[in-house]
This record gives C-alpha cells, sequence and structure tokens, in this order.
C-alpha cells in the first residue's frame, strides 16, 4: 500500500511537471531558461503532493466562509425564485379564476334574477362569488374597472331590493351572513374612498358609491329588516349593534375612507351651503348617507340606557374623532343640512368624553395621521390643530361666520368642552415650539415698535392665506357671548353642580382656554393676541373675577395689615393725604366735575417719589416688607401651575386695558379697580417680576414674565405721571437684596457684552434687573450708576486707544457766534460716536477775529450750552413748546420742511448725549411724549393734553358722548397745513371714505391720539434717538422715566445749597477758605433770593440748576481766581 500511494504521487509529481511544462512561454526552449527552469521546478515539488505555494490559516477559513456564504446565497436565491414563482402562479391562477367567476355571475345573475330570489341564492350564488372576485379583481389593485363597476352596481341594487330575503335563520346561516356582511362594509368603504367627482370615471363611481351607502345605511337600520324584527327582534338588534361595532372599528376602514371622501368635497361659503342645502343629486346622497353611517356608533349609544355599549363603541367615537373631526375645514365641507346631526350634543359629547379618557393615544395616534394633499398644509397645520377648530366650530351654534350673538351647544358638558380645547391648544403650542416658530408681539401693546420696522409676518403668499383660513375658524373663542357663555355657566354649577357630570366648570379651566390662545394667536395671527385681548379686556366683570381669585391666593390675608400701613404712612405726608382724598370713587354726576378732573390731569403730580425723580422718602422697615408679597418672594418656582395660568391670562388682559384707559377712568371712576387695589395689583407684579429676574427664573417662564413685565411698566408709566403707589412701594423687593452700585453696573455690562455676542438671543438683556425694574433703586443711585456707566465707558476707550491721557483734545472747531448752530453742524455732525472725545472750542467774534482765552473745559461747556440754546429756541424752527405753563420742548412738525431738519435734528441729539456723556447741565427740558419715544415706551393717550388741549378735550367729549356719532360728519382722516396749504392725512387705509360711528369711535379716538402721539413726530423722535444714542447706550437711558431723563439733562428744581456749593469750590490765584474775601462773598450769597443764587449760577456755569447729587458733580468745578489788583 505505500507503494502505491507512492506511486500515486509519483505519478500526481510528474504529471505536474508536465503541465507547467507544456504551458511554458517560447522563450523556454532556450538551454539556458531550460536549465533554470528545471531547476526552479525541483523546488516546486513535495513529496507529500501538496504545492509549494503555502497558505495561511486565516486565509483559509476567509476562503472557507465566502464559499459557504455563495452556497447560502444561491440557496436563498432558489428559494425567493421558488417563492416568487409560486406567488404569482397563485395571482395569476385566482385571477383566471376570478375572472371566468365573473363571467359566469354576470351570466347566472341576467338569467335568475327574475324577481322571485331566496334568502340561500343570494347569500350561496349571489354574494360567494362576488366578495371572491371583487376582492381580488378591485379591492386588491385599490382601483375599479368599468367592468367591475357594472358587476358592484349590479350586486348592490339586487341586495337592496331583497333586504328583507336576508339569510338569518339558522346559526350557521347567521355566521355565513354576519360574514359577508362585513365583507359587503368593506368594498362599500373602498368605493366610497374612490368617490371623486373630479376623477376622468367619477360619475360612475359616485352612482356606486351611492347605492353602496344606501346599502349600508339599510343594512344597520333596525326597521329595515322587517321579517326578523317582527319575529326576533333581539337577535336583529344583536346583528345591527354588531355591524355598527365592525363599522366604527379600524378593520373595516370606513372612517378612512370617509376622511379621503370628505377631503375631496370642495370649501362652501356659508350662501352657497344655503343654495345646496335643497340638492338631491347623487353626490349630496353619498354625503348624507356616509355621515349618517359615521353616526350611528353614537345612536347606539344614545340609545343604550344600561351603558353597557360605552366602552364597545369608544373604539367607534375615538375614529371618528381621529377621522373625521381633523378634516380641515369640516364644517365648510359638509351641507348645511347635515351640519345640525354632527354638532348635535349626542355626537359632540361622547366625543368630548372619549377625547379626556383616551387623549394620550388619540394624540399619539393623531401624529400619524395622513395630511391633508393641498399645498403648504401639511407642513404649517397639524391635524390637532384641525381637530382643535372644528370642536370649536362645531360647539358654537351661531349660523355663517359666528359673529352674531349666539351660544354653545346646549345641555352640554360643558366642562369637558373646555378643557379639551385647552388640551389639543396646549399640545398645538408644543408642536409650535418644536417646528420653530416665533411669537409675535402685539404692535400696539409693545412700545419699542415706535422705533423699529415693521417685520413681515409670512412672505410665503399661499401659507399666508392657509394661516388666516385657520384663524378665522377660531372666531367664537374671541367673541364676547363666548366668553360671557362660560362665566354664566361657572356661576350656575357653583350654585347648582349638575349630576349629570363629573365636574362643574370652574374659572380655572377658562383661564387656561385663553391663556393657551393668547399663545396661539400670537403664533399664527399677524396682529398678535389682539383679537383675543379685545374681547377679555371688555368683557364686563371678567377681569375683576381674576383679579378676586389672585388676590386671596397672594395675599391670604395681609390686605387689612397693608392698607393699615399704607394708611399710617401716608399720613405724615400731607401732599399725598391731599391726592388721596381727591381720588375717591366721584358720584354719578362726573359731568360736573369735568373742569376740576382735566385741569388735574394736565397739570403735574402733587407728590413724586422717588420713582419720579424727587427725593426718595425715608420709609421704616415694617413699611418696606409690607409691599413685599410673601408668596412671591421666590418668583415663579413656588407659584403653583394653576395660579400661574391665571396670573398671566391676567397681566395681558390688564396691560391691554390699561393702553386705552384713560385718567378719568384710572383716577376719577377708578374702574376697573379702586386704586387700593391698583396698589396690590403693583405690589404683586413688582415682587414678582425683581424676584424672578433676579433668580434667573425668565427663560423657563417666558410668557408669563413678558406679560407681567409689560404690565408693571404700564402701571409704573402711569404712577410717574400721576402718582397712586407709595415710595416704598417700588423699592421694597430688593431694599435688603439689591447689589452694590458698582457690582451692579458691572455685572449689567457684562451680560450686555455676552448678549451681543450671542446671536441666539433673541431678547438682549431682559435677564437684567437694572434694565427691566430700575425703579427698584432709589433715583439719586441710579445716577449714579448712570455714571459709573459713563466711567467704564472711558475707560474702556483708553484702554482701546481711542483716547490717549484724560483731558487730551482730539477734536478743534472753530465757531461764529453768530452762526454757532450751523458752524456746529458742520464740523461735529458727521463724527458720530467719536464725539465722545474732548472738544476744543475756538470762538470767533463778529469782526472775524479770534476771541481770547484758554480752553480749560468752560469754553467747551459754553459752546454746548449756546448751541443749544439757539437750536432749542421757538424761533429757530426745529422745537416748539407746549401749551401748558411748563413750556416744554417738542419736534415742530414743519421741521421736516426745513433744510437738513432731520439731520439737524439728529445732530442735536448728539448735542444732548454729549451733555450726558461730560455732565454738562442743560437749562432746557423736553415734553414727557417726546421723551417716552427715546426711552421706547408706551405714551397715554392722556398723555395728548400737553401737546394740544384743545384736541384732547374734543376727543374726551367724543369718547363719553351718548348721542348719534354720525350726525357729527367725522372720518377718519386728520388736516395739516403748511405754508397756506393744506393737507388731508388718513389715519388708516381708505379712512377718509370711512364714517365714525358709535361703534367704532374708540378707534377714531386712540387712532388720532396715536397720530398726534406717534405718528406725527416720530421721523423727528427716530433721528433725535440715532444721534442720542451714538454716545449714550439706550439701555443706559432706560434707567429713567421721563421726569428722570429731564433732570439729568437739566438737573433738580430745588433750590442752591450755598453750604455744598462752598464745599466743592476750588480756589486759584492765592485764594483760600479762609480768606477776608471768599468770607465775604458766601455772606452775601447767603443773603441771595433763590431767583438770585440760580442767575448767579447761570452766569458762572451757564446752567441755572445746581448738578444732581450736589456740586461735587459739577464739571468744571466752581472756581474763584484771584485777579490782580489794578489800583
Amino acid at each position: 500500500q505505500q507503494n502505491l500511494v507512492w506511486g500515486k504521487r509519483r505519478l500526481r509529481s510528474k504529471s505536474s511537471t508536465t503541465v507547467s511544462y507544456l504551458r511554458a512561454p517560447s522563450s523556454a526552449w532556450s538551454p539556458v531558461s531550460l536549465s533554470t527552469m528545471d531547476e526552479a521546478r525541483k523546488h516546486q515539488v513535495s513529496l507529500r503532493g501538496a504545492s509549494a505555494r503555502e497558505i495561511s490559516r486565516d486565509a483559509l477559513l476567509e476562503k472557507v466562509s465566502q464559499e459557504r456564504e455563495l452556497r447560502n446565497y444561491a440557496r436563498r436565491a432558489s428559494a425567493a425564485a421558488i417563492f416568487i414563482q409560486r406567488v404569482w402562479r397563485r395571482y395569476n391562477v385566482s385571477k383566471k379564476t376570478a375572472l371566468q367567476l365573473q363571467g359566469e355571475w354576470e351570466e347566472a345573475v341576467a338569467n335568475n334574477h327574475d324577481g322571485s330570489v331566496s334568502a340561500g341564492w343570494i347569500s350561496g350564488s349571489v354574494l360567494r362569488p362576488f366578495l371572491f372576485f371583487v376582492e381580488l379583481l378591485s379591492t386588491r389593485h385599490q382601483k375599479i374597472k368599468s367592468v367591475d363597476t357594472s358587476c358592484i352596481q349590479t350586486c348592490f341594487k339586487i341586495l337592496l331590493e331583497s333586504v328583507n330575503s336576508t339569510a338569518f335563520g339558522t346559526l350557521e346561516e347567521r355566521r355565513t351572513w354576519t360574514y359577508q356582511s362585513r365583507k359587503l362594509i368593506s368594498i362599500c368603504s373602498f368605493v366610497l374612498s374612490k368617490c371623486d367627482k373630479d376623477h376622468a370615471e367619477g360619475r360612475d363611481v359616485i352612482v356606486l358609491a351611492s347605492l353602496g351607502m344606501r346599502l349600508l345605511v339599510v343594512l344597520t337600520d333596525l326597521n329595515a329588516w322587517r321579517s326578523i324584527a317582527i319575529g326576533r327582534p333581539e337577535d336583529a338588534d344583536s346583528a345591527v349593534k354588531d355591524l355598527v361595532r365592525f363599522i366604527g372599528g379600524l378593520e373595516s376602514g370606513f372612517y378612512r375612507s370617509l376622511r379621503r371622501y370628505v377631503e375631496r368635497l370642495e370649501i362652501s361659503s356659508p350662501s352657497r351651503k344655503k343654495r345646496m342645502a335643497s340638492q338631491t343629486d347623487d353626490l349630496f346622497l353619498v354625503t348624507a348617507s356616509s355621515v349618517t353611517l359615521a353616526l350611528r356608533p353614537f345612536h347606539a349609544l344614545h340609545s343604550d340606557s344600561h351603558g353597557s355599549v360605552l366602552v364597545e363603541m369608544q373604539s367607534a367615537v375615538m375614529h371618528y374623532c381621529l377621522s373625521l373631526l381633523t378634516v380641515p375645514w369640516l364644517a365648510e365641507r359638509l351641507p348645511a343640512v347635515l351640519l345640525p346631526a354632527v354638532k348635535h350634543k349626542t355626537v359632540l359629547s361622547p366625543c368630548l368624553k372619549t377625547m379626556l379618557i383616551l387623549r394620550e393615544d388619540i394624540l399619539s395616534e393623531m401624529a400619524r395621521l395622513d395630511y391633508l394633499k393641498v399645498p403648504h398644509s401639511a407642513q404649517v397645520i397639524p391635524p390637532v390643530a384641525w381637530l382643535l377648530a372644528n370642536i370649536v366650530c362645531l360647539a358654537a351654534s351661531t349660523e355663517n361666520d359666528f359673529t352674531g350673538p349666539g351660544g354653545l351647544f346646549q345641555d352640554a358638558d360643558y366642562a369637558s368642552y373646555v378643557r379639551i380645547v385647552a388640551i389639543l391648544s396646549e399640545n398645538l403650542l408644543q408642536w409650535f415650539s418644536d417646528g420653530g416658530w416665533t411669537e409675535h408681539q402685539d404692535s400696539q401693546v409693545n412700545a419699542e415698535t415706535s422705533v423699529k420696522h415693521v417685520k413681515v409676518f409670512h412672505e410665503n403668499e399661499a401659507v399666508h392665506t392657509l394661516i388666516m383660513s385657520y384663524v378665522e375658524l377660531l372666531r367664537p373663542i374671541f367673541q364676547q357671548w363666548h366668553l360671557k357663555k362660560l362665566l354664566s355657566i361657572t356661576k350656575e354649577g357653583s350654585a347648582s353642580p349638575s349630576p349629570n357630570f363629573s365636574r362643574t366648570l370652574e374659572l380655572i379651566d377658562i383661564a387656561y382656554l385663553y391663556s393657551y390662545m393668547l399663545r396661539i394667536f400670537s403664533f399664527m395671527n399677524p396682529t398678535g393676541a389682539l383679537p383675543v385681548l379685545n374681547m377679555l379686556s371688555f368683557t364686563p366683570g371678567y377681569l375683576v373675577s381674576l383679579w378676586e381669585v389672585l388676590e386671596s391666593s397672594l395675599f391670604q390675608g395681609q390686605m387689612s395689615k397693608r392698607d393699615d400701613a399704607y394708611s399710617s404712612e401716608t399720613s405724615r405726608h400731607s401732599k399725598y393725604q391731599v391726592l388721596e382724598k381727591k381720588q375717591k370713587p366721584a358720584s354719578k354726576d362726573a359731568g360736573s366735575k369735568w373742569g376740576n378732573v382735566l385741569n388735574r390731569m394736565t397739570s403735574k403730580s402733587g407728590v413724586v417719589s422717588s420713582g419720579n425723580g424727587q427725593p426718595s422718602v425715608q420709609v421704616t422697615e415694617e413699611v418696606d416688607d409690607i409691599w413685599n408679597v410673601e408668596t412671591l418672594k421666590y418668583g415663579p418656582e413656588k407659584v403653583s401651575r394653576d395660579l400661574s395660568c391665571l396670573l398671566h391670562l391676567f397681566c395681558a388682559t390688564y396691560s391691554h386695558l390699561l393702553l386705552v384707559l384713560d385718567d378719568i377712568d384710572f383716577y376719577e371712576k377708578q374702574v376697573p379697580f379702586l386704586l387700593e387695589q391698583q396698589r396690590r395689583i403693583t405690589s404683586a407684579l413688582n415682587t414678582f417680576v425683581y424676584n424672578s429676574l433676579a433668580n434667573n427664573n425668565f427663560r423657563q417662564n417666558k410668557p408669563l414674565i413678558d406679560s407681567a413685565v409689560r404690565c408693571l411698566h404700564l402701571l409704573y408709566e402711569r404712577d410717574c405721571r400721576h402718582q397712586f403707589c407709595p415710595p416704598a412701594l417700588w423699592l421694597s423687593p430688593a431694599k435688603k437684596t439689591r447689589p452694590p452700585i458698582a457690582v451692579a453696573a458691572r455685572t449689567h455690562e457684562i451680560m450686555l457684552t455676552n448678549v451681543k455676542s450671542d446671536d441666539t438671543v433673541t431678547s438682549p438683556v431682559l435677564n437684567s434687573v437694572v434694565t427691566v425694574t430700575p425703579h427698584i433703586y432709589p433715583f439719586e443711585e441710579r445716577v449714579q450708576m448712570f455714571r459709573e456707566f459713563v466711567n467704564m465707558d472711558k475707560v474702556s476707550r483708553r484702554m482701546a486707544g481711542d483716547v490717549s491721557e484724560p483731558g487730551s483734545r482730539t477734536v478743534e472747531i472753530v465757531v461764529r457766534r453768530d452762526r454757532i448752530v450751523e458752524d456746529g453742524f458742520r464740523q461735529l455732525n458727521s463724527l458720530g460716536p467719536k464725539l465722545k472725545s474732548s472738544i476744543h472750542v475756538s470762538f470767533v467774534s463778529e469782526c472775524g477775529l479770534p476771541e481770547a482765552g484758554l480752553d480749560y473745559g468752560g469754553l467747551s461747556k459754553e459752546f454746548l450750552t449756546d448751541i443749544s440754546k439757539a437750536a432749542f429756541s421757538p424761533e429757530y424752527g426745529l422745537f416748539s413748546q407746549t401749551s401748558t405753563s411748563d413750556r416744554l420742548l417738542v419736534p415742530n412738525p414743519a421741521a421736516r420742511y426745513l433744510e437738513n431738519g432731520i439731520q439737524m435734528m439728529e445732530f442735536l441729539g448728539r448735542v444732548v448725549g454729549k451733555a450726558l456723556y461730560e455732565g454738562i447741565l442743560l437749562d432746557y427740558s423736553f415734553a414727557h411724549v417726546f421723551v417716552q419715544k427715546l426711552l421706547g415706551r408706551y405714551s397715554f393717550l392722556d398723555e395728548l393734553s400737553t401737546l394740544d388741549q384743545e384736541l384732547y378735550r374734543n376727543l374726551m367729549y367724543l369718547k363719553h358722548y351718548d348721542g348719534d356719532v354720525k350726525e357729527l360728519l367725522l372720518d377718519f382722516t386728520v388736516t395739516e397745513e403748511s405754508f397756506g396749504k393744506r393737507h388731508v392725512v388718513e389715519l388708516k387705509p381708505g379712512g377718509k371714505d370711512i364714517s365714525v360711528t358709535n361703534e367704532n369711535k374708540m378707534q377714531y379716538v386712540h387712532a388720532m391720539a396715536d397720530y398726534k402721539l406717534n405718528r406725527q413726530i416720530f421721523p423727528f423722535s427716530h433721528a433725535f434717538y440715532r444721534g442720542l444714542t451714538d454716545l449714550i447706550s439706550p439701555s443706559w437711558l432706560k434707567l429713567f422715566n421721563a421726569s428722570e431723563f429731564n433732570q439729568l439733562l437739566s438737573g433738580g428744581d430745588l433750590d442752591i445749597d450755598i453750604d455744598d456749593l462752598r464745599k466743592n469750590t476750588r480756589y486759584t490765584g492765592g485764594y483760600a477758605d479762609g480768606s477776608r474775601t471768599i468770607k465775604l462773598f458766601w455772606e452775601v450769597v447767603k443773603g441771595f433770593q433763590p431767583s438770585e443764587r440760580c442767575l448767579l449760577l447761570k452766569f458762572v456755569t451757564s446752567c441755572s440748576r445746581a448738578p444732581l447729587l450736589g456740586f461735587k458733580h459739577l464739571h468744571p468745578s466752581f472756581t474763584i481766581h484771584k485777579g490782580f489788583n489794578i489800583v
């Protein structure tokens, strides 16, 4: 055996050698190459028969694995091919069989359908083959051919004619009939889904769908089962309920098919729907029958007295809500005659209850629904939004556009309705947030929009149209009758709870609904939440009801203690006590006090708090704590969710009402709140806003804090004009916790720098307590903080190399005294922010010669005071004086016609900014209306009295006019006169064609006031603002209100403190404080009258008012120099 094995190996070796030899190239026949080849061949031969080329273990395993994978792949490919062939053979054979059965069925029906049919023939000869070939030829392909249409139509007609012959005798027949009925329902649902009048073969399918829907209506109608209902009604009732249950289930596909069908219906206007109400064509029959079938489960629930069907039908109700109530513009698609059935309480109430019970399942399923096949709608409006809109539309029982007086569906579970609307609204808001939508503030609420460009809401016109049409569907929400109805139900429910419902409607439920609606409108409406705010603000009693709930929760029995402390505090200040007496509620005959009220409103407040710029009143620690609301000391962190919702809605509503509430209503009539209540509201908001910002809770509760800040600012501005709060109230929250001035200033600047470098932050410096609530610091401390800001800016400019050393003069100008405004404008206007540098001024006399003198700061100050005196003079034409006794400055509307009028206004803004930057006082003050625009704050209607008392008086007369306003022949225009010519300006687009009536007179009053307060002076205020902010940061300006800004610019109104002036006086040339001449000088000055002291100060410093916080802040200092003896 060994020899045999060896011989085989030898033979194999020889054979391999021979092959190698035969495959050698032709050149191998040379002797040299042949010997080389023989030598190489010897090395390749192995006695064990293996090749000399060795393979590694890993390579061998990899090769074996690849071969195994190839074999597996071939095996799977073979199995797949066999499976495909099997499926194809099955399909092919089934199709041939179905076609054969279809032909035989048509022939059998044509020959045997002679009018006498039996239950067995229908079940066995008609339905059995029919269901087989229709499912194979039509249902699976989702397509109806003309041949199939004829067969289906024939079958439906046979069944409609012989419903009373249904095979329902034995148990086997009953099972067969139940199976066949379910198959028929699926086929009818499939036909309904293909019903489209715009399709090429749509007419035939519509006729077919009308037959199918009629068949299902008959099958699910107990009265139609005549032969069974008479003998065995319980079996018929059970069979009908079983079919209704199947229709409402997911397996039948009926609700999905109905959704596709309704989506194809046209969106009709109310007038067109009335014309369509009487139509009887096949499409209307399809719609009516399908809606009837969709409501069958609700009828079964209504007829069930024991509640045994409730759980079984919940699935049907859920699919009804998911499929039908999420169809866009459902009420506009359905015929008007069908809407009462869909709106009926027996339908809506189960829907609301089911949505409350299965809300998590419904919301999750809704995310998987197919969107409407309309451009942009799938990306813009989700199904939850359409479900919300349809529920609101169906629950409102008004006709047409929902604007007329109407009501909600009667005797229903209103608490469930409100809760469901709130739940869906909250889910929609979450969808907005996840989708990156941004809220749009109301243009009339945010006063800062007066100096900003209006942003385009929707660039895509199609998207804009879609959203606006959706907002119209929510119109019942912002109708007053809707809110009044809900409020009346809360009162009735609290008095006599209904036993039919699980819980009664409460005010907090309504608050959640409208709180969410405010945000939805802020996302979707170009004008923000104005429609909702208008309705909430002017609904009688609603705002008061909200505050009553808030007051009882926030103050918790501390109200009497607070009032007592406040009374004891005000009794120590006679002026404030007089004002409080004047502000007692007026009598019913308010007209007799019109003149006194007007005089009080147009004059200055008798008492000014520290927030208004006067020295703060020293108050005790106990009074401070009284105005610091204990429950709000931690901001929103420890405020419950319900209380946060109430507070958000109250702040949003009341801030909107404050915009239109005049001083007569606020102070004299004290509506909607008494002044004591106004103080509680202000103290609560002041505590809440400060602690929210101090604890950095802004981002987590942005909508709530935004509305609270807006309301607090409006109350603060009103208090600044006519005080109704004590000084301690504004200082109370931060009395013990506010940081030092220097720390607060540096922290604010660091935060502002970080915000500017972060592009993702959309609301700059809103987290800054200094910017949002500057009134927590006394006025004197805010002035110090302003100067700290200026000093930090000077240091940063010096570090940046803008200033080489303190006092360096980098700007040199030559000015003619008789042309000081023009020369200053020509040489300084182009500098912009560089005007912060020191100015070296050289005056030129009328003869053209330079005036003698060195500028150590006095000439620069003289230049600023002289140029402001010339430019602000009414004779120059840029500014005019108000008609009040203060004679404050306001831009002259005719300045637009002057050469470089707007540019001159911008230059004067830089002049004022330079004076503020250097601490130089100017002997001029601006009207509050103008300053409000510079500070980016709202101007109230009553501010108009400082500009035009006659116009203000006429508008107030019109506002309270009881007659027919149309008789006054007013329209929405105003006439301006300039250079002898009159120009008509429209207050709103098309205003000349709009007459003022009792319905729109409030719009006219506020449009006229807006024109005078905002639009008319906007070009000048905006130009002045640009120049001012070149030197003074806008965040610095927000430290002050209008009165404080004037004091910062021109000093205080108090008498000059001679001791302080002497303490901060410099002596040069040999004088000292103990010099005999100096002592005599101060004795003489002390004997001056206050007016004479002001004249002395004006002679020396060019300003008659003392600098704020004392003469140590006078730059340059008050200096007495000893001159040479001329004797």
